[in-house]
């Protein structure tokens, strides 16, 4: 167990677990209640309305993941967190007013999503990159996990108490509470001690595009990029799946929509933990998790009572985990420091920037053909994500079958490149 927490040793990366813990739980109870309110308060169980938000929201990594990570690697992440968690935590506040007044409308929620996706942009390669200087080299496969577990106990814990508050007082306290919930970042980041801080010292060359050209002499990296792609965009619209299966399919209220959305962070816990309590980050992993996701999926989207299709969230969110922690610290040990916040601002990009594709087309076919059916092409995500890993392994390692007449079939290997 001492094993699995090892980066908690360090005094800086267990003050910024601690808030950040915090703070993501208010994300998640912001994300929930907003959800909640443009399917059943703003619209009349509109889920393509609940797909452009969430495209609104995903959708400036598209355009800016480039400056963003360059900023990451010119500036200091410690001090482009303080001004982005700030802003952040202004957003929440903004939803609180505009409920408790009684003045929100759609279109409020698109701007604000959108407004809240330009400064995820921005925050999130900085945030992803900042954690090596926190724990330093060697502990960082394990502190990603880590991150990973502390930003899915929140999700266990945020939408569960989101759910309850919306059903019994609305959403405004929800926004509140998230709002306020920055506060805890912004502490640690004010009181961290720099001294400790792992800074590689050197700013990263090669421009907005270096990330791009780094690439190039990395296509272990990029067939990584490709696999979360496909099941990133096709596969994670995991509020459009719980929200229309909780409301639409077992017709229940928010606060059972947020027991499915806390369920499934237990099995994304035990996903991020497992993958901590591993030395070194393995493709093998990061392909076969993405066809354990395609299962999950598939199996959860047949099941017919509320029940049994929360208990089987665990495994989706297992899996699912499992793949994005095993991407995410491959993808951070295997670059150089002085590239990592643009090549994380790309992995950023593709993890999320699909959502504009994938979530108003989870919500079209919800709407059209049912949430069942919108599982189901999540569902194939994962299969043709592990399909495209498998391939490529394939490929790259030469693996090949090869005949003895004197004793039988027999599997050669041989690898060229990167372990």
């Amino acid at each position: 167990m001492a094993h699995t927490f090892r980066s908690l040793a360090e005094p800086n990366y267990r003050h910024w677990f601690a808030g950040a813990l915090i703070s993501n739980t208010g994300t998640w109870m912001q994300r929930t209640a907003q959800d909640w309110i443009v399917l059943t308060s703003l619209t009349n169980s509109n889920a393509s309305a609940l797909g452009v938000t969430m495209a609104l929201q995903m959708g400036p990594q598209l355009i800016m993941f480039p400056f963003a990570g360059a900023l990451a690697d010119r500036f200091s992440k410690r001090k482009l967190l303080i001004v982005t968690q700030a802003l952040l935590g202004t957003v929440g506040l903004i939803l609180f007013a505009l409920v408790v007044t009684g003045l929100i409308e759609l279109w409020h929620v698109y701007v604000l999503a959108l407004v809240l996706g330009i400064l995820a942009t921005l925050d999130n390669p900085a945030r992803q990159a900042f954690v090596s200087e926190l724990v330093g080299e060697r502990l960082l496969p394990n502190a990603v996990s880590l991150n990973s577990a502390s930003f899915n106990g929140a999700r266990m814990i945020g939408p569960g108490v989101a759910g309850v508050l919306t059903a019994l007082v609305g959403a405004a306290p929800v926004f509140l509470i998230s709002g306020l919930g920055f506060a805890a970042t912004l502490f640690v980041l004010v009181r961290l001690d720099r001294s400790r801080l792992h800074s590689s010292g050197r700013r990263g060359g090669g421009g907005i595009l270096g990330g791009f050209r780094y690439l190039r002499r990395r296509p272990d990296i990029a067939i990584v990029l490709a696999v979360l792609f496909l099941v990133a965009t096709f596969g994670f619209n995991f509020n459009i799946y719980t929200a229309t299966m909780a409301h639409v399919e077992f017709g229940k209220d928010a606060s059972g929509f947020g027991l499915l959305n806390s369920i499934m962070a237990i099995g994304s816990v035990a996903g991020a933990l497992a993958s901590a309590n591993r030395e070194k980050p393995r493709l093998r992993f990061v392909f076969g998790a993405a066809g354990g996701f395609g299962l999950a999926v598939g199996l959860a989207s047949l099941i017919a009572n509320y029940y049994l299709f929360a208990a089987s969230l665990v495994l989706v969110g297992f899996a699912s985990l499992t793949m994005m922690t095993s991407a995410n610290a491959y993808v951070q040990t295997t670059t150089p420091a002085h590239y990592r916040g643009r090549v994380m601002a790309i992995y950023a990009a593709v993890v999320m920037g699909g959502t504009p594709i994938g979530a108003p087309l989870a919500g079209w076919v919800a709407d059209s053909f049912g949430p069942r059916m919108a599982m189901v092409v999540g569902a194939t995500s994962g299969f043709v994500a592990f399909g495209v890993g498998l391939l490529w392994m394939i490929v790259s390692k030469n693996l090949r079958l090869s005949y003895d007449p004197r004793s039988r079939i027999r599997l050669h290997i041989s690898y060229e490149g990167r372990p």
